[in-house]
């Protein structure tokens, strides 16, 4: 039987995504045990919950006896034994079909059978993960963004199996903590991760074409586009061995479609160690003594960039569609609150013109042979009929 509400919740993996969670939880009220394997992991979580209360304290933005009630409802453990009361168990470790797995049949033998078990993957299936658990009705996907604090978006995410119960009360219970939840198909990449790749993707093409560099590709989205980062500046914040993993995935579990065909520039990073800003190298040095990169601030070229990547964009939205993954309006909140574009995809393509995405398409399937270039069915008849999406 599913509980009518979410008391107690375990937080599997005190990283910065569980911890985040963590607290989105405790600050709803909810009592959170936060679990690890390692207790320095714990320590340094608990260690670091404490300084954002303490800013937020300095801030005004929390009074001292809320602060102290939000830390209190936050109980470190190390054995997952102690996880056995929860009404919800959240699994936030890396991404690893194998080990997200072996976390859920383990949790099998320890919580109660009302117990709803939930996923943190941004890109794996849910119905593998709970491949092997005794209950695959109770498990769901809540990908939470990072971090999961601030951000407002949580993609609520149904297998095949998931009981309806348990969906109603996991859309109920994000409303509760104070998130924007939308539901997504089990398809991989979900909805942000699915339809955001050819802002990457498209990208580093244009850069590996000798089009644009770096600088000036960043430039066009961001001044003419309105995103509030460029794609390179994005992937070497994310870190592009959790991108490129990303996109990997996904390209994978869509059988080597090409349309989501990772590229050679990003895993060169991956393979040099040049992860971004963690490292101090990607796309950008960030090293103290490394030239700054000026853009070539050209604004006919800046807005060819951002039609063809908007394209792509607006192309990868109306698959999303076409294939169910999701609805229009979850699509439109998904994107503006998952990944902050400055407008949702299906609302811009009504304002600038389904048919001048679907001919730069066509143009440039034509010019390089790529099938990464063809057009979604729905495109095109959204081309011929000019809906207009005011989500």
């Amino acid at each position: 039987m599913t509980p009518t509400k979410i008391s107690i919740a375990t937080v599997v993996g005190a990283g910065a995504m569980g911890s985040g969670i963590a607290q989105v939880l405790a600050q709803a009220g909810v009592n959170v045990k936060l679990y690890d394997t390692k207790e320095e992991a714990l320590n340094r979580a608990m260690s670091k919950l404490k300084g954002t209360m303490d800013r937020l304290l300095e801030k005004g933005k929390v009074q001292a006896e809320e602060a102290a009630g939000i830390l209190s409802r936050i109980q470190p453990i190390v054995y997952l034994r102690e996880a056995a009361d929860s009404d919800l168990v959240i699994e936030a470790i890396y991404e690893s079909l194998e080990a997200k797995r072996s976390v859920f049949t383990t949790l099998d033998d320890v919580v109660g059978a009302d117990c709803i078990l939930a996923t943190n993957t941004s890109s794996l299936s849910v119905a593998a993960i709970s491949s092997g658990v005794k209950n695959p009705k109770r498990l769901i996907g809540l990908h939470f963004f990072n971090p999961a604090p601030l951000m407002p978006l949580v993609e609520i995410v149904p297998s095949l199996a998931t009981d309806p119960e348990v969906l109603r009360l996991c859309v109920q219970s994000v409303k509760d903590w104070g998130k924007i939840g939308v539901i997504a198909k089990d398809s991989p990449g979900f909805i942000v991760n699915r339809v955001a790749r050819p802002f990457y993707a498209e990208a580093m093409n244009i850069l590996e074409e000798g089009l644009a560099d770096v600088s000036t590709i960043d430039w066009a989205m961001t001044e003419l586009g309105g995103f509030r980062m460029g794609p390179f500046a994005l992937m070497d914040l994310i870190g592009h061995d959790v991108n490129y993993t990303v996109t990997e995935t996904v390209w994978t579990q869509f059988y080597y479609d090409p349309r989501f065909r990772p590229n050679l520039s990003q895993k060169r990073l991956v393979e040099a160690g040049w992860l971004g800003k963690k490292t101090g190298r990607g796309f950008y040095d960030y090293r103290a003594d490394a030239p700054a990169l000026k853009a070539l601030e050209n604004r006919d070229k800046g807005k060819k960039i951002l039609y063809r990547i908007l394209s792509l964009l607006i192309n990868e939205a109306a698959d999303a569609i076409y294939r169910s993954v999701t609805s229009p309006a979850d699509l439109e909140t998904a994107m503006t609150k998952g990944v902050n574009y400055p407008k949702g995809l299906l609302a811009w393509g009504s304002e600038w013109g389904f048919s001048k995405a679907l001919q730069i398409l066509d143009d440039l399937q034509k010019r390089t042979g790529d099938p990464r270039y063809r057009a979604c069915p729905l495109l095109r008849d959204w081309a011929i009929e000019a809906p207009n999406f005011t989500l």
